[in-house]
């Protein structure tokens, strides 16, 4: 429950702690007092947004820190998945500082809006006319028939089959898809293949052959080279073979006398026997060098072909090519395999199918159980409301299709008089009729799981005089077990509160701001003649007052 708020330089609040009781908690004040300035600084740390407007002091930052006693919550768990300091008395801060920065704190540990506003759904309920609205919303329907029967846990069940199932519907799609495309694309990824296999690539094979082609268009060069060379090595005019023969043979004469010419004689013998050698090898590539034009058109085909093939495909190289030839070989080979893929999916898709509509049979089952239940405790409480012929029908409808709620669709119909057929709420509710109805729905609630702190925002429009006390004894009740925050502008409720706090403007140095504070008894009396009779309040609308204040 929260036990303390403290605002400061919040809209028209500079400084403001206010203390809660465990119990009912009545808020009045006059239309404009402020009462919604609190709620949205409540709202603050509770994850909304807010924007530097809010700034009372432009020179000085805003701060909202609530003190609340979780000790009866449970909500370890989520002190420990989010790595926060677990207290039973934890306080919530958000802070606005004057350069626009926003920074959200629980128990001193900063955390981000999302973690803010998951705690705050769990410590506080706000309920505005506006809620009202959703009583015709039949997802808003569905949620309290599922809180009343409890089926959280099948719930979970179910949505995690229905998340596996939609998966598995949109992986199918997906392959159909992808089936279709690159079928339409076989015959072309074929034509390329074949053109691809029946070149016959192998890799190193162009710069082979582009060598080759060197050596063919350059035969008489290279054999006049080769010719020339044997030549200057190895002729009758000039032979170098002779010259280092005779060299060695003049060396050896004189090498007796000389050590280090033996070395020398080494040399040149290795000298010549090199020269021999290469004289050989020359011959040996002076015999292989010769004109051949069937063979040089063979390989200009064959290089024709392998170019031809890199400008289609855009590459550079026979092994680019040979890469493609085999990507579209897989290709081709995919798309035949896709038809057992498919197939596998479809059985896949089919149990999970079953285990689904199992499933959600289960969750109907669970959901119907319920229905009576609801409209009983509903109508017993719009009896004591003052709506004594009163009549409200669930109706279920079963989907044709799975949603992530199941296949099941609820409405609530409603009717106020015993001669009109219920119809939907929306429809058929007047305003009064409305806040009636939801404070039923909420007491359901509160029999149905462990509410947090409830702020109800004026749940008694459109009511007044003997059904506002009936209204008020019911909000009276609900707080033996909850929290209950209530802004009234009813007397009648307002008295029934265990704590009174009156919201009002003052000015300040030609400053305007909202203020609240806690009333004694003297006080409440005062407060709720004027709110039964106005300013002008009399000697006898004290004593009414008084006397809704001892009743």
């Amino acid at each position: 429950m929260l036990t303390k708020l403290s605002i400061s330089n919040y809209a028209l609040i500079d400084n403001l702690s206010i203390d809660f009781h465990q119990k009912l908690n009545s808020i009045t004040g006059e239309t404009g007092a402020g009462k919604s300035i609190m709620l949205g600084a409540l709202g603050l740390i509770l994850g909304n947004r807010a924007d530097l407007s809010v700034l009372k002091d432009k020179s000085k930052k805003c701060v909202v820190e609530g003190n609340f006693e979780i000790g009866n919550y449970q909500l370890q768990p989520f002190f420990e998945e989010n790595d926060l300091d677990y207290d039973t008395t934890t306080i919530i801060r958000r802070e606005i500082t004057v350069s626009g920065k926003f920074r959200a704190f629980i128990n001193d540990t900063p955390v981000n809006l999302k973690t803010m506003r998951e705690l705050g759904l769990c410590l506080i309920d706000i309920h505005s006319q506006h809620q009202n609205l959703e009583l015709g919303n039949r997802r808003f329907q569905l949620d309290l028939v599922d809180t009343v029967s409890k089926t959280d846990k099948v719930l979970a069940q179910y949505r995690e089959l229905y998340i596996g199932f939609i998966s598995l519907q949109n992986e199918l799609k997906e392959l159909i898809a992808k089936s279709d495309k690159e079928s339409a694309d076989l015959d072309y990824w074929q034509f390329q293949f074949n053109q691809l296999s029946e070149a016959d690539l192998k890799e190193n094979e162009q710069e082979e052959l582009e060598v080759l082609l060197e050596q063919l268009n350059h035969v008489e060069e290279i054999k006049n080279a080769f010719s020339e060379v044997q030549n200057l090595l190895d002729s009758d005019r000039f032979s170098v073979v002779l010259h280092l023969k005779e060299s060695r043979k003049k060396l050896e004469n004189i090498k007796s006398y000389i050590p280090e010419v033996a070395g020398l004689s080494e040399r040149l013998q290795s000298s010549l026997l090199e020269v021999k050698d290469i004289l050989d090898e020359i011959e040996s590539l002076a015999i292989n060098i010769e004109h051949d034009p069937a063979q040089l058109e063979l390989i200009n085909d064959r290089l024709n072909l392998i170019y031809s093939l890199q400008q289609k495909h855009h590459v550079n190289s026979v092994e680019e090519l040979i890469v493609l030839r085999n990507s579209f070989d897989q290709k081709i080979n995919k798309v035949t395999g896709y038809d057992d893929e498919i197939q596998k999916l479809k059985n896949n898709l089919e149990k999970s199918r079953l285990k689904l509509q199992e499933k959600s049979d289960e969750l109907s089952t669970i959901r119907k159980t319920c229905f009576k239940h609801i409209e009983k405790a509903i109508i017993e409480d719009l009896q004591q409301l003052g709506m004594a012929k009163s009549k409200l029908e669930v109706v279920h409808e079963q989907l044709s299709d799975f949603t992530i709620n199941g296949k099941d669709a609820v409405s609530f119909l409603f009717s106020a008089n015993s001669d009109s057929e219920p119809a939907e709420i929306s429809k058929v509710a007047s305003g009064g009729e409305m806040s009636r109805l939801m404070l039923a729905i909420k007491n359901l609630l509160r029999k149905s799981k462990s509410l947090p702190t409830v702020i109800f925002d004026e749940i008694d429009s459109g009511v007044s005089g003997e059904i506002a006390l009936k209204m008020g004894n019911i909000i009276k009740s609900f707080s033996d077990s909850t929290q209950i925050i209530n802004i009234t502008h009813l007397p009648q409720i307002a008295a029934k509160g265990d704590a009174h706090l009156m919201v009002y403007k003052f000015e300040d140095k030609g400053k305007t701001y909202t203020s609240i504070k806690h009333l004694n008894t003297d006080e409440r009396i005062v407060e709720l003649a004027k709110m039964v009779g106005g300013d002008s309040y009399s000697d006898a609308t004290l004593r009414t007052a008084e006397e809704l204040l001892n009743s």
